[in-house]
């Protein structure tokens, strides 16, 4: 069945980041500038919280000094040490600087990941007692960098994959956009103070609209951000045909609005500039408080409040990106289900490479119908899985499959296995016995190693799959058997033809739909599946808190080349895990394993240095508990009747 490349808590605590970062995202698009500084740090407590990590740290670097890192937003625990408000950056923190300043981030997962010319970084961090950092860059739009955020570890390294980071790239934006707005907030409230204190104004236009005549007065400051002519007379139509279209009917009623009732004007609008380009104005005024009567003016002042709607836009296109990435979770969620359920349905088959999607491919064609199945591929590669998958698709499902495996019987017994026997039949044929076939009757009757199968009773096989048709064993009694076959082998079938050793019209009978397992080197990206599977399956049975696996590792299993295939990974799996103490998985790969170099020698030859390789290992101890049947996977008649096919035996070898 397909591995899943999550566990349910890892996906528990994926959705719970996600719907965090959705939730700060909304929060922040119109969080006061009074706030921010309090919101940011309840921020950083809760992703830390969420990510399981130590240490948040913000630093924003004055425009007067900006080498100074001032830390203005900090969570770490309690026992942390203090952190000086202010520090050198060219002094504690000259590597990661120049990065920062750049754009780029800092991501060790380990202190040792430090290059060379980042020894007072690493020193600095060191004092702090952090094992892994993330640090992110905070700027707007692409602008000058102002800041960092930074993120550790004290407890213990961690990695930083590429899928958390770019979330945290997210939240970083987040934070600049927050702060960058605080600042044009702040700014803008100060020009309105300097306003009321003065009659004049850079960076604000003033106006005054009298009413009867709807002549407007502005201001040289208004006049340039409209791009008026300094002598040109203007109306209220001379400022709405500059107005976008879509604004000038809601700016006309509201300033209608103001007059009538008095109340105060606020309006945010875009205007069209000659050019073609598009700003944004924030208008405020009212009616003069002295005026009797009618009102006969309308009071105000505009800015140029273009990047306060940037920034606001941008934490839009920010949040729309996290609702995207929570919708595309959701449906990774829907695939894994759907993974899940084909894991059900294909039983222990993991993976999912072009090859094992094409093997199931057809073995979904095939289960539904009687047809025969020929199983090949290599020894290891899970045919028996394969079988069993086909006959849990089948209509025969409701009843177990018979599994007989014909190099493992001696040629004088596998008779009486398949077709059973009568009493008496042959000397110590104490009792009736009932075959194989007439257990499978009405359902699927699985034949490994079909290669092995002795010249004589090839024809009875062949009998039953024509006919239906069998006698036990000292019986003249003909019987039929509803029995669907699948047979499978290891071997080179044409060169068994090729012998004699194999009849040709048997061999086209079970060649009527043959489906090849491919071996575990043309599945490579299969590989980290499996190794998880078999992680999580011992850990359950041992006992065992694995729950990483070294990159390098994992690469080093993946140029190996694997002559036993699955049969021999699960089982470096399983010793591995039993010498793991710690939370790593640490395997030692089989020597001079790596490359192709097993994929030029014949099918027999790999299989038979593998066998030598193991023998030898354990001293050629067949059976018992660590001997090489136990390694292998095997019954030790059958790992006898595989040693004698191929020749090997301690005086040989």
């Amino acid at each position: 069945m397909m591995s899943d490349a999550l566990d349910s808590r890892e996906f528990e605590e994926r959705l719970q980041f996600e719907k965090l970062l959705a939730d700060l995202s909304v929060q922040f698009i119109n969080v006061p500038a009074d706030q921010v500084d309090a919101e940011i740090e309840a921020a950083q407590r809760q992703i830390c919280e969420c990510l399981h990590m130590d240490v948040s740290a913000l630093w924003q670097l004055p425009t007067d000094h900006p080498s100074t890192l001032l830390l203005t937003h900090i969570y770490s625990p309690p026992d942390f040490p203090p952190v000086p408000e202010a520090m050198d950056a060219e002094e504690h923190f000259p590597w990661s600087l120049e990065k920062i300043l750049k754009h780029e981030s800092v991501i060790w997962s380990r202190l040792l990941d430090a290059p060379a010319d980042a020894m007072a970084d690493l020193g600095t961090y060191q004092h702090f007692g952090l094992k892994s950092v993330l640090t992110l860059p905070l700027s707007v739009g692409g602008g000058p960098v102002f800041g960092a955020l930074n993120f550790s570890a004290t407890q213990k390294e961690r990695e930083w994959p590429s899928e958390l980071v770019n979330r945290l790239q997210l939240i970083a934006q987040v934070f600049a956009n927050a702060l960058a707005r605080k600042r044009a907030e702040q700014t803008l409230r100060e020009s309105e103070e300097r306003l009321q204190r003065a009659t004049d104004s850079s960076g604000v236009g003033l106006w005054d609209f009298e009413v009867e005549s709807e002549r407007v007065w502005a201001s040289d400051r208004l006049r340039e951000m409209f791009r008026f002519a300094p002598n040109a007379e203007l109306t209220m139509e001379t400022f709405l045909r500059r107005m976008h279209h879509d604004d000038r009917e809601r700016v006309d009623a509201a300033m209608r609005e103001a007059i009538a009732h008095g109340t105060r004007l606020e309006v945010e609008y875009r205007i069209e500039l000659p050019g073609g380009e598009t700003r944004w104005i924030t208008a405020r005024g009212r009616v003069p408080n002295n005026s009797p009567g009618k009102p006969k003016h309308l009071l105000g002042s505009s800015i140029d409040d273009t990047e306060r709607k940037q920034l606001e836009l941008e934490i839009r296109r920010s949040l729309e990106e996290v609702r995207q990435l929570r919708d595309q979770l959701q449906m990774e969620n829907i695939q894994l289900r759907e993974r899940i359920r084909r894991d059900d349905e294909h039983d222990a088959i993991v993976g999912e490479s072009e090859p094992i999607l094409q093997m199931l491919a057809k073995a979904k064609q095939v289960a539904p119908t009687d047809s025969t199945v020929l199983i090949t591929g290599e020894t290891g590669t899970g045919k028996e899985l394969l079988a069993q998958a086909i006959h849990n698709m089948s209509l025969r499902r409701a009843r177990p499959m018979v599994k007989v495996n014909c190099a493992a019987l001696p040629a004088s017994l596998i008779e009486s296995e398949l077709f059973g026997r009568e009493k008496g039949a042959y000397t110590g044929a104490m009792t009736q016995q009932i075959g194989r076939f007439e257990l499978a009757d009405g359902s699927t009757i699985f034949l490994d190693e079909i290669g092995d199968l002795p010249l004589e009773l090839q024809i009875k096989l062949l009998r039953v799959l024509e006919e239906g048709q069998y006698e036990r064993l000292g019986s003249n009694r003909t019987r039929t058997a509803d029995v669907r076959v699948i047979a499978a082998t290891n071997r080179h079938m044409d060169a068994l033809l090729r012998d004699g050793k194999f009849r040709e019209d048997l061999y086209h009978r079970l060649y009527v739909f043959p489906i090849e397992v491919p071996p575990l080197r043309a599945r490579v990206d299969d590989i980290p599946l499996l190794v998880w599977r078999f992680v999580q399956e011992f850990n359950k049975k041992m006992g065992k808190p694995i729950d990483s696996i070294p990159k390098r590792v994992m690469d080093q299993l993946k140029q190996y080349s694997w002559p036993g295939n699955i049969r021999e990974l699960r089982n470096l799996i399983e010793r591995a895990v039993i010498v793991s103490n710690s939370g790593r998985l640490n395997i030692e790969i089989p020597v001079g394993g790596t490359g192709q170099t097993s994929a030029l020698l014949t099918l027999e030859e790999v299989e038979r240095k593998h066998l030598i390789g193991v023998l030898q290992s354990v001293h050629w101890r067949i059976a018992g508990k660590q001997g090489a049947a136990e390694i292998l996977g095997l019954r030790p008649t059958t790992l006898h009747s595989r040693m004698k096919k191929l020749g090997i035996s301690r005086r040989k070898s």
